[in-house]
């Protein structure tokens, strides 16, 4: 019998699966050779017809998706039709290059741009570069670049997924993805996870798998296994089986083994995502992102707009709680009505709260459309301000929400000053949550766009850690109850060190919430505290989830 082969990678979306693997078709590209045009205006038509088509495209699976998936297609379609790409392309058609070569151009300049300026902007870049794909292809008359039609489950194994292919894929018939590049929070881990789809990221070597090669995924471990022998299957679909049993057993709210409350909550990212958290078993909403509003709108949506949105989302979750994050824009997600100019470094510039401040006008109408949706809504309303730093950026915050007669105010912790100086922070707001993504990519100081530096963004380093416990001593001193919303929360393990350190809350994507349930109810309060404590006495992230995984109770690790 022949040797497994095991790699490894980034498991960013947990669960089981195994299968043939299919390998995403590469990107397009325009013709080395491609002569100039006969007549540069009919070649500027045509170029400025295919960017069209795939924006067109593009919206029609929006319209046809939800959530994040759906706000990830919009703005990729936004680049689409956005007209500087088609007059870049028309200088290079004027310069003698062929439309094919001159779309392809035109792109690789903007990426240029977006790459220089770095942070979240750089994110678009492969949305950008994608867009440019699909209209080479079109162009050239050639089937648009991205994962074959499947006749069978499959592992989709790419170097990158775009949005759009991610967010197209049949979850009947897509088995796990695997990628040799992407990150924690890039856009091929956040639609796996949506759509339930074992994936693992950062997996080197990933595409040099043979097509229809048999391979096992761990969407937890983060492990590749090709040709698994047949214990290896057996063992597989035994875990998951037990993990069917468990989580079917658990239901109600969140606590610990001896009756310590933690309330599981919904990540919420738009109107769509409603339904979805209203079907599972949660308390309520710990994170309503509301850029849903703001990203595509080409003026501020009036108090009405506003107010009309916060109802239909607040109306389903009638005595529970929605935490709703104000306008967190800025950086990789800017407004063509709020533009504050251009920044070196806008991952550090004037985003979240320091837009709000620079534009209060932003603010104030969304508090107030905020107020006039809880008061025709029988809901637990709580509003929290993105990025705030420092403690007089907090007080400004609550007097604003005061003024406009909504009962709770709150602050995220993603900024490490806010983190090392909580005591005096929370001091000042009714409530906290951590956003342990941001909260990462700020304490190592690693652009949380960037898949080559996954490891340290990471959220069980003990730095990170560190943070988040001091947070929580901050909490515990001043009485303010504590959540997280980052990606972490959603981890059954490490939840439980988030408890042990002071969580009384953690936000997640629904589907999430069932093994976070059954984790916290197989350990005591007390286990959570020696388990974080194990954790941050870690040197680094593998050996801090290693004594995590030590402590657990065996009938959790038998289920990771």
């Amino acid at each position: 019998m022949a040797d497994e082969q095991v790699r490894t990678g980034l498991g960013v979306s947990g669960g089981f699966a195994h299968g043939p693997v299919v390998v995403v078709a590469p990107t397009v590209r325009a013709p080395r050779d491609e002569p100039p045009p006969d007549d540069v205006g009919a070649a500027a038509a045509s170029v400025t017809t295919a960017l069209a088509d795939v924006a067109t495209e593009l919206e029609r699976r929006a319209a046809s998706t939800r959530g994040e998936a759906a706000e990830i297609l919009t703005a990729t379609a936004l680049i689409a039709r956005d007209r500087s790409l088609v007059t870049a392309a028309r200088a290079h058609l004027d310069a003698g290059e062929g439309p094919a070569t001159a779309t392809e151009s035109a792109v690789e300049d903007f990426a240029a741009q977006l790459e220089a300026v770095g942070g979240y902007v750089a994110e678009r870049v492969a949305d950008l570069r994608d867009v440019g794909a699909r209209a080479v292809a079109h162009l050239l008359g050639v089937p648009a670049p991205g994962v074959p039609r499947l006749t069978e489950r499959s592992v989709v194994v790419a170097d990158d997924l775009a949005p759009a292919e991610t967010a197209a894929l049949d979850r009947d018939l897509v088995a796990a993805i695997v990628t040799s590049a992407g990150g924690r929070t890039g856009h091929t881990a956040i639609i796996a996870a949506q759509r339930e789809i074992p994936a693992v990221v950062q997996c080197r070597g990933a595409t040099d798998i043979a097509p229809g090669t048999i391979v096992a995924v761990d969407g937890d471990e983060g492990s590749v296994t090709l040709a698994p022998h047949e214990e290896t299957l057996a063992a597989l679909a035994r875990r998951t089986e037990l993990r069917a049993a468990a989580l079917a057993a658990g239901r109600g709210p969140g606590r610990t083994s001896d009756g310590h409350p933690v309330a599981l909550l919904a990540n919420v990212g738009d109107v769509a995502d409603v339904e979805e958290a209203t079907a599972q078993d949660v308390e309520g909403v710990g994170l309503l992102r509301t850029e849903f509003l703001f990203l595509s709108a080409k003026a501020a949506p009036t108090l009405h707009e506003q107010a009309e949105a916060y109802r239909r989302v607040l109306a389903p979750f009638a005595g529970r709680r929605v935490v709703v994050r104000t306008l967190d824009a800025g950086a990789d997600k800017p407004l063509a009505f709020a533009d504050l100019g251009p920044e070196d470094n806008p991952a550090l510039g004037r985003r979240g709260m320091r837009l709000s401040r620079a534009r209060p006008d932003l603010l104030d109408t969304q508090l107030a459309a905020l107020a006039d949706a809880a008061r025709d809504t029988d809901t637990d309303l709580r509003v929290m301000a993105p990025m705030i730093a420092t403690v007089e950026e907090a007080a400004w915050f609550v007097e604003r929400v005061r003024a406009h007669g909504l009962p709770s105010a709150g602050v995220m912790v993603e900024v490490p000053a806010a983190a090392l100086r909580s005591r005096q922070v929370l001091a000042e707001v009714d409530f906290a949550s951590i956003g342990t993504n941001d909260l990462a990519q700020y304490t190592l100081a690693a652009d949380r766009t960037q898949g080559e530096l996954a490891d340290l963004l990471d959220p069980w380093q003990p730095a990170v850690l560190d943070l988040v416990a001091a947070t929580g001593e901050g909490a515990a001193a001043t009485g303010t109850p504590l959540g997280v919303c980052g990606e972490a929360g959603g981890d059954p393990l490490l939840a439980l060190v988030l408890v042990g350190l002071g969580a009384t809350s953690l936000s997640m994507a629904p589907s999430r919430a069932p093994m976070v349930r059954y984790a916290l109810a197989r350990h005591t309060l007390a286990a959570c505290r020696d388990i974080a404590h194990a954790a941050r006495g870690a040197a680094d992230a593998s050996r801090a989830r290693r004594a995590a995984l030590d402590l657990a109770d065996p009938g959790l690790r038998e289920l990771l």
